[in-house]
């Protein structure tokens, strides 16, 4: 029996689409993982061909996110959120991530939804990637003011890290979050001083983590994690075709997570925050 588990797969697309100075755009075949972190070595039991810590045809890596080290993601996000006030948000995390796939993974984007122990999510934190082996993390809390009557979550805040060598530093991030339930969509618009640069997103539909499903999953997508990285350096050239300008990479932030303060979530309000503080 599958479904009383809280994790769950969703397939479906990622799209960018840059405004200018030139548009460029493209749209690729994913899916990604929604995993409830407590619920990780139930499924490395219970399924054939997943396995955490583990080589197998599909692996969740407790290095691979966080501080990039050995020790239980949850435990470091759960730390995170405590030294940040909002231990309250703890009851239960799930992260939307890419699994690795034969022993190979890159995340962009991993998404960690929070909830309170009545199940409101109060907390989401955005762990960006780059490909110069650097990792940060937005944490932002969920306040009412940031939830629409159809249940969308918006909130913004100001980059603070280096990702794209296309992409300046004096840019806001503006979240769009459906979140995980029959569907999932992530969207993302980049603005700077003269509006809207780019907007990328990830929709997916709802289907069962099972043995079948990841078999599946394979077939279709063999190589989707390499392509994932490979797509990444692919569009970068066609970009530099374009002459679209280079910007110098900056040191990382001195701290592991920028934590945005305030009911409204304004970008004016972030602060970085070390997540080992007491």
């Amino acid at each position: 029996m599958m479904g009383h588990w809280k994790s769950a797969v969703f397939e479906g697309a990622v799209t960018h689409r840059r405004l200018r100075p030139r548009e460029h755009k493209l749209r690729y075949r994913v899916f990604s993982f929604l995993l409830e972190l407590d619920e990780i070595d139930e499924l490395h039991l219970r399924l054939k061909v997943f396995s955490r810590n583990r080589f197998n045809l599909f692996s969740f890596y407790d290095r691979d996110h966080a501080d990039g080290k050995n020790g239980s993601v949850a435990r470091k996000i759960r730390t995170i959120l405590r030294d940040h006030g909002l231990g309250d948000c703890s009851a239960r995390i799930h992260i939307l991530c890419y699994p690795r796939i034969l022993g190979f993974v890159f995340n962009p984007l991993s998404v960690y939804f929070c909830h309170r122990a009545n199940g409101d999510i109060g907390a989401i934190l955005y762990e960006v990637s780059n490909t110069f082996a650097q990792r940060h993390s937005y944490l932002i809390a969920v306040n009412r003011d940031m939830i629409g009557d159809n249940g969308i979550i918006r909130q913004n805040c100001a980059k603070r890290f280096y990702v794209s060598p296309f992409i300046a530093m004096d840019v806001d991030y503006h979240f769009k979050i459906y979140p995980p339930d029959k569907r999932v969509m992530i969207g993302i618009c980049e603005t700077d001083r003269n509006g809207a640069l780019l907007t990328a997103a990830f929709s997916g539909e709802r289907t069962a983590l099972s043995d079948r499903n990841l078999a599946r999953l394979f077939a279709l997508h063999p190589l989707m994690t390499v392509k994932v990285i490979a797509g990444i350096y692919w569009q970068a050239m066609r970009l530099w075709r374009k002459k679209i300008a280079l910007h110098k990479r900056p040191p990382p932030p001195g701290r592991a997570v920028t934590c945005v303060i305030g009911a409204s979530a304004n970008a004016s309000k972030a602060k970085a925050v070390n997540p080992n503080a007491g």
